[in-house]
């Protein structure tokens, strides 16, 4: 018997994995386990990620074995750094337009009697290269999809389609809501997102929006101007509703404040940045602080970080301790080198002292209702990361509604951030939000002061609820 007959009777499997470092690693290891059974393989990498392989792991790295052979097809995609993933957007674009005809054609090329190895009978594709099924049908070669993700993912996945057949996704502008024009669910404070009926946080807050009706009335840190037709509608559910705020400039208002000392944070302030800010030129720095709960990953620091390092301007950096999930918030020593001279971090300071300051230009915030409402007061304009529970809807109204503001994407990069923070501080639009910012300062003020809406409403709050017999 000739050795193309025992080649022949090998079963032979063509895998290929969507063309990511996890994905690849997975059907790797399914690929080695399927050759101990006795299978031909035939690996299919992108060119990208073939030369990549071949420039970390070694020129050798992919010389496979007789009977476990590594081809590759391009990806059609631009070039790319090395170093790092490509563009998933663009790689999913590729893969839905580019990649059948090539995978074809080395379908065609294995199967030829040229190819000195044994004809494929079968194809082991990613769940997610879609492709494949067409060429299997093409050649009637028999194909198993190769899930890299776990049953309840794909059960996830599986959902999406009778979802967007019900019209329940994509997300959706919802039209119903009084006062609230355009809103979309993912503007709504975060637990709307929960699935789980009995989520805590879930039920915490069905139970506060049921009990808040049965109040004599509401009172809400904010001025009529700001937000007056939301708070038309809201009035259409309460019996009484005062807009009194922002509560600071109402404090300022009071001829003697016997309890002026006493303080309202939870850390100790670090007051030594209102020195270094002292020596900065008006406008000229941008504050940054993600208020006391929200927590980020190392990588989120680092890009933060970076992105504000090579915007080039002076920052004020406030960072917490337990502001990075499960470790100590460290930035890298040459992050550190290259903004000694611009940059100043610490753990907590006086926020609004720090915002009126007069060095200060732009504040990235995690549009926490205080850090926005104290940002407002000071005329600053803002760069929002929102995090969870109602920052979503604070965002949407800084930025779209009182044009104050602009959103990093969730998945913060640091060329996004550079881009950002220079459009902020030297951009047109940075100059709008400024004028904005200025306009709304002034609203704000004239709401607080004797004769001002939110004065009017503190004194109709006492006369018609408080002291109300």
């Amino acid at each position: 018997m000739d050795s193309k007959t025992l080649k022949a009777d090998k079963p032979h499997a063509v895998c290929i994995p969507f063309p990511v470092q996890s994905h690849i690693k997975a059907m790797l290891k399914f690929s080695k386990l399927l050759h101990h059974k006795d299978f031909h393989i035939t690996f299919v990498n992108t060119e990208f990620n073939h030369q990549r392989f071949l420039k970390f792991r070694g020129p050798n790295s992919l010389d496979g074995l007789s009977d476990f052979r590594f081809e590759s097809i391009p990806d059609n995609l631009p070039p790319s750094d090395p170093n790092a993933s490509q563009d998933v957007r663009s790689l999913c674009n590729s893969i839905m337009k580019n990649f059948l005809a090539s995978f074809s054609n080395l379908l065609v090329k294995l199967n030829s009697a040229t190819s000195n190895v044994p004809p494929v009978t079968c194809i082991i594709s990613d769940g997610f290269m879609q492709f494949t099924i067409n060429a299997a049908q093409e050649h009637g070669i028999p194909i198993l999809k190769f899930f890299t993700v776990s049953a309840c993912s794909l059960m996830g996945y599986m959902q999406i389609p009778p979802l967007k057949d019900k019209g329940i996704i994509p997300l959706k502008v919802i039209d119903w809501i009084p006062g609230m024009r355009g809103i979309r669910l993912k503007d709504l404070p975060s637990e709307v997102r929960t699935i789980d009926p009995n989520d805590v946080i879930f039920k915490f807050v069905i139970e506060t929006a049921e009990i808040a009706p049965m109040a004599s009335g509401i009172v809400i840190q904010t001025f009529d101007a700001l937000e007056q037709e939301v708070l038309d509608a809201l009035l259409t559910m309460f019996p009484h509703v005062y807009a009194i705020g922002p509560l600071q400039p109402l404090l300022n208002h009071l001829p003697n404040d016997p309890l002026k000392s006493i303080g309202y944070s939870l850390w100790e302030e670090e007051t030594e940045c209102l020195q270094w800010l002292n020596s900065k030129a008006p406008n000229s720095v941008i504050y940054v602080n993600f208020g006391s709960i929200v927590v980020m990953t190392p990588t989120q620091l680092v890009e933060f970080g970076w992105g504000l390092a090579n915007s080039k301007y002076l920052f004020l950096w406030i960072i917490r301790p337990d502001l990075v999930v499960g470790e100590s918030a460290i930035l890298p020593p040459e992050f550190k080198l290259e903004t000694k001279e611009r940059g100043l971090i610490a753990s907590w300071c006086p926020q609004e002292e720090v915002l009126n300051h007069p060095s200060i230009g732009g504040f990235l915030t995690h549009s926490g209702w205080n850090s926005t409402i104290e940002s407002v007061c000071a005329g600053i304009p803002m760069l929002c990361w929102p995090f969870l529970a109602d920052q979503q809807t604070n965002c949407k109204y800084t930025c779209n509604e009182w044009g104050i503001g602009m959103e990093i994407d969730n998945d913060v990069k640091r060329e996004e951030v550079e881009k950002i923070v220079k459009e902020l501080m030297e951009g047109e639009k940075g100059k709008k939000m400024k004028k904005k910012a200025m306009e709304w300062k002034k609203l704000a003020e004239e709401a607080t002061e004797p004769l001002g809406s939110s004065s009017i409403n503190l004194n109709n709050l006492v006369n018609e609820v408080l002291l109300s017999k």
